[in-house]
């Protein structure tokens, strides 16, 4: 098995690609050992020295380290063996079903204004980002004042280029295609 990896524009995060499907369903993120429960692999890699955060995309994991953790050239060959053993035993990547579907969003009548910023998101925004190792999902839209509030995840959340994305790009690109937004918020 040979596993890819990719710098993102987060210093703290690396991606790895293993070559299969990770989390095809929903992207999770987990931020702590506790929420790394629900998955085999998430916790393994909890368990190495430095792991402060750990991503999963479709086809990709996101490794996110402790700003004082040891450098990715010690951190990096823990973290591919753990990969790899993970999926050569052909262990699941999540303990049940529910949790490899889970966003930590509910699903609910989207009016046609959120349904556009959804679809927008999902066609053209969420693809670029996950190229960087993360995620960004919706969490609201107020029609009164038009703000777009958006959360940031993987390597995204945290990331010193992130606001400027947020901004220069979602921002943009929205404001264009849906005039109902006015501005592009990040929930931290």
């Amino acid at each position: 098995m040979f596993i890819q990896t990719e710098p993102t524009p987060n210093p703290n995060v690396l991606k790895f690609l293993p070559g299969r499907e990770v989390s095809p369903l929903a992207s999770r993120e987990f931020r702590t050992i506790d929420e790394a429960s629900a998955s085999p692999l998430a916790e393994a890699l909890f368990e190495l020295e430095g792991v402060d955060g750990v991503f999963f995309g479709a086809d990709y994991v996101s490794v996110t380290r402790h700003t004082h953790a040891p450098a990715w050239n010690d951190m990096k060959a823990p973290i591919l063996s753990v990969i790899m053993d993970h999926f050569v035993s052909g262990a699941p990547v999540f303990k049940d079903v529910a949790a490899s579907e889970a966003d930590g969003h509910a699903d609910v009548e989207d009016d046609e204004i959120v349904a556009e910023i959804k679809g927008l998101l999902d066609s053209r925004i969420r693809p670029a980002v996950a190229q960087d190792g993360g995620d960004i999902l919706f969490d609201s839209f107020n029609h009164e004042t038009g703000v777009l509030r958006l959360r940031m995840r993987g390597a995204c959340s945290g990331c010193p280029s992130s606001s400027a994305t947020l901004k220069a790009g979602v921002e943009q690109m929205m404001r264009h295609y849906i005039p109902e937004v006015t501005e592009v918020e990040q929930v931290i």
